[in-house]
C-alpha cells in the first residue's frame, strides 16, 4: 500500500477518508471489502457473502477471506509505519481457516502484532456476524523507503 490519500500513518482516519484509503487497493475495492474504522491500535472491515465468492456448498471462497484480511491487515500496518516510510506491503501471510461461511458478512479486526523500521506485523482476526471466529491470518509487511 503506498500513499495516495491524505490518511498518514500514526494516527485515526476519518469516517470519510475511508473509502479513499481502500481506493489505493482497487482489487480490495473490485472484491466489495469495506472499511468501517481505521486507527493504529486497530482496523476494521467486512465483506459481505455473495454468490459469486464462493466455491462448492455456498462456502465464502478462502481466498475471499484471505483478501479481506490481507486489505484490513493492510491499512493497519500502513497506520503503523514509522516516520519517512513511503509505505507498505505484504510479503508473507498465513491463514488459518477455522469455519465456512454460508450467508451473512465477514467480519475482519486487525491488530499490530511488532512495528518496526523495517517490518510490520498485523494479526487479522476473521469473525461471522454471530461473532463466532472464521479463521485468523498473519501477515509481515515490508516498510517501503522512498525512492531516490
Amino acid at each position: 500500500m503506498t500513499e495516495k490519500t491524505t490518511a498518514a500513518p500514526g494516527g485515526a482516519v476519518a469516517e470519510g477518508e475511508l473509502t479513499a484509503l481502500l481506493g489505493t487497493m482497487p482489487y480490495a475495492v473490485t472484491l466489495g471489502v469495506e472499511l468501517e474504522a481505521a486507527a493504529p491500535a486497530e482496523t476494521r472491515g467486512h465483506l459481505h457473502w455473495a454468490p459469486e465468492r464462493c466455491t462448492i456448498g455456498g462456502a465464502l471462497h478462502g481466498g475471499a477471506l484471505m483478501s479481506l484480511a490481507d486489505a484490513v491487515g493492510a491499512v493497519c500496518a500502513f497506520l503503523n509505519l514509522p516516520p519517512g516510510a513511503a509505505g507498505t506491503t505484504t510479503v508473507e501471510s498465513k491463514t488459518n481457516f477455522f469455519r465456512a461461511l454460508r450467508e451473512g458478512t465477514a467480519r475482519a479486526v486487525a491488530r499490530p502484532l511488532h512495528t518496526g523500521r523495517s517490518f510490520v506485523v498485523v494479526q487479522t482476526d476473521l469473525y461471522d456476524d454471530e461473532g463466532r471466529q472464521l479463521g485468523q491470518t498473519t501477515q509481515t509487511q515490508a516498510v517501503l523507503l522512498p525512492r531516490a
